[in-house]
């Protein structure tokens, strides 16, 4: 038994229990041994989560762009794989959001740094829009995740799929919010709504990257 098999069935049990249910002892009787044995190679429980996080963030493709990829094309194609990855486990995004990276993780954020000033982003920019873009996912999952667990079914969230007499209820009390709802499903997760979000980020980093930007007003 080494980390890495540790943090694989750490979220095998993770996406059983979720991460409130996870547990060193559970982990520990998943693997047929004593919570102290797992002590041997974790100094912690933070310590396993980040292991299991860095092993799940092993899964995208990260680096710097493909050949001939723009870098637009690029960072939309890391956002949507990072999206994935985070779904691919229950509480995937919690388990991610607070967690250190690993020295791989870190070397290939160098990579994608050097590729965006090599586009004309300066270093910051670089780092801006590259964080920015992660904390936008990261929260689009925690939300699509979190509604999952209020919602397993997520059927009927459009407004035509609500009884009539609730659908007749909402388009009069809230009539932009039932409209918005009627014309691009739920606003709180789902494709549509992610690409739309995406696509607003992307939008915005392409206006900071131009030379005739103002610069950021200080608060």
């Amino acid at each position: 038994m080494d980390r890495a098999q540790i943090a694989r069935e750490g979220l095998d049990l993770l996406s059983e229990v979720g991460l409130d249910g996870l547990t060193v002892r559970r982990l520990a009787t998943r693997l047929n041994v004593k919570s102290p044995a797992l002590y041997w190679h974790f100094r912690s429980k933070q310590e396993l989560l980040d292991e299991m996080a860095q092993a799940l963030q092993a899964n995208q493709d990260l680096g710097p762009p493909h050949p001939d990829e723009t870098w637009r094309a690029w960072l939309a194609r890391r956002a949507r794989e990072r999206r994935q990855v985070l779904l691919s486990r229950r509480d995937g995004a919690r388990l991610m959001s607070g967690t250190r990276p690993g020295d791989t993780a870190l070397r290939s954020f160098e990579e994608e740094l050097q590729a965006l000033v090599g586009f004309g982003f300066t270093p910051l920019g670089a780092v801006r829009a590259i964080t920015s873009l992660g904390h936008f996912v990261s929260g689009f999952v925690l939300e699509e995740q979190a509604e999952l667990e209020r919602r397993p079914d997520p059927s009927g969230s459009h407004v035509d799929d609500l009884p009539p007499e609730e659908r007749e209820g909402l388009l009069q009390a809230f009539p932009v919010l039932a409209a918005a709802v009627h014309a691009g499903g739920s606003p709180g997760g789902g494709d549509d709504a992610f690409e739309a979000g995406l696509t607003m980020m992307l939008d915005g980093i392409t206006v900071r990257l131009s030379p005739d930007a103002d610069p950021p007003t200080p608060r």
